[in-house]
């Protein structure tokens, strides 16, 4: 079973020259799995949590491409960690069976998701007491 500890944030190299700057992001590379599904949230209030659930198959990569938002992370043993992302060229990168939370947007944040499965709604654990009851805590 998954632990806060195995939940990583890490940094991309950039390149950067008079033209600008440029992250490549490749599956197995710096996104540490085969990529299914792309999906980014924007245009979410301050005050709005998003996320709210854990899943049992997917794993993603979370990377502020603008703006900046907070991820508060929880393991089925009720250990929680909280990380801002607020810069495109670090990743936050979340197993499967980890809670999490999103929140405290910044205006004009861009947060991209990335992930090694396809949308399966039935996959999706809501309820934070049935995650602690799955998770096997």
């Amino acid at each position: 079973m998954n632990t806060i500890k195995d939940v990583k944030l890490s940094e991309f190299k950039v390149m950067n020259d008079e033209k600008g700057c440029l992250i490549a992001l490749e599956q197995e590379k710096q996104i540490p799995f085969d990529i299914k599904r792309i999906f980014y949230i924007y245009n979410t209030d301050s005050n709005v949590v998003r996320g709210k659930h854990a899943n049992k198959y997917s794993e993603f990569c979370l990377i502020a491409l603008a703006g900046s938002c907070k991820v508060k992370v929880v393991d089925g043993k009720g250990r929680e960690e909280v990380f801002e992302l607020a810069s495109p060229n670090k990743a936050l990168y979340i197993p499967k069976m980890i809670w999490k939370d999103m929140y405290d947007f910044s205006p004009h944040c861009l947060l991209l998701a990335v992930s090694n499965e396809f949308y399966n709604k039935e996959e999706y654990i809501n309820d934070f007491r049935d995650y602690l009851a799955v998770s096997g805590w």
